[in-house]
């Protein structure tokens, strides 16, 4: 089985695709920013059979020749950012950070001769914003083809958005002139339990909701995505990956009190049964998961030993 390298491995993504991909024997090079080893292998809670498929790295995102130290040998990339312990705020300033990171890591790539495959994490928050959803026409929808506009992300503070915007377009335009296969998946809001109304991608939440495009994914969907995205030899281009839409009122109470709980539904909202269009599409990544359903089902099948 291949090697793969997943970065940052600290994170919530990262710690469960480590986790997933031990258990279908691949041997994984974990590099991790935030966290010393032994504070990461207590996270990971893995056991001595797949310690010895493991390999920890020390990652810096703006020191090169820690990327390639960490890519060295392995055929695929789980590439996902978290901003460094010094800049954890996503302010007007994190879009540089993040295409720096992101043009490290994909010139680190393109020189590393085994590389396969580069799983790129993005997000929804890169397709969404700018664009108008009150047209009564098939360009009203979006799904990945789509880009975020740039200037309408820094005109709103939609820092976010603004970073996941640049990176990837950095990411991209690095990977066609160096020859990197890379996919990329554009994620919904990740439904963690560490989950706060302060997370970045809530900036302009009621916008998104009364646009139809307010997507979430579950932690479990989001890594089968990535695994089979990697795993099918035929992917290509972006993936808009969510697997629910908050469009109704149920749901963002629901969402909210998750957030940050209150000690009821104020009653206006309770009156409210409007059903918002969706107006966004991941059927790309729909087709895909269909076509790998046997892959999911044992990805399923071992999802206890993965949690």
């Amino acid at each position: 089985m291949a090697s793969a390298c997943v970065m940052d491995a600290s994170s919530c993504l990262g710690t469960r695709l480590v986790k997933c991909l031990l258990r279908r024997g691949y041997t994984v090079h974990a590099a991790v920013q935030n966290y010393g080893e032994s504070l990461f292998l207590n996270k990971l809670e893995c056991d001595d059979h797949d310690k010895k498929k493991l390999k920890i790295f020390q990652l810096d995102l703006f020191d090169y020749h820690s990327i390639v130290d960490a890519l060295k040998g392995c055929s695929a990339l789980f590439y996902s950012f978290e901003p460094p312990s010094d800049h954890s705020t996503y302010d007007e300033y994190m879009g540089e950070v993040e295409v720096r990171a992101a043009h490290n890591v994909l010139e680190a790539c393109a020189q590393t001769d085994t590389m396969e495959k580069v799983v790129f994490t993005s997000s929804a928050t890169a397709i969404i914003w700018g664009h108008d959803h009150h047209q009564n026409s098939e360009s009203s929808h979006l799904d990945e083809r789509r880009w975020s506009d740039i200037n309408f992300c820094r005109k709103f503070k939609l820092w976010h958005a603004l970073s996941k915007t640049l990176a990837e377009k950095t990411a991209w335009a690095l990977a066609m002139d160096r020859g990197v296969n890379m996919v990329s998946i554009n994620a919904g809001l990740l439904m963690t339990p560490d989950l706060t109304v302060t997370n970045p991608y809530m900036k302009g939440a009621a916008e998104m909701y009364e646009d139809g495009v307010f997507v979430t994914v579950d932690l479990d969907f989001l890594v089968e995505a990535h695994i089979c995205v990697y795993e099918e030899i035929s992917t290509y281009g972006r993936y808009l990956c969510f697997n629910h839409i908050i469009n109704q009122t149920e749901d963002a109470v629901k969402l909210a009190n998750t957030l940050s709980p209150q000690p009821s539904s104020p009653q206006s909202s309770e009156n409210d049964t409007r059903i918002i269009q969706q107006r966004i599409s991941n059927k790309k990544l729909h087709k895909l998961m269909v076509e790998c359903q046997p892959q999911i089902n044992d990805l399923l099948a071992n999802q206890e030993e993965c949690l």
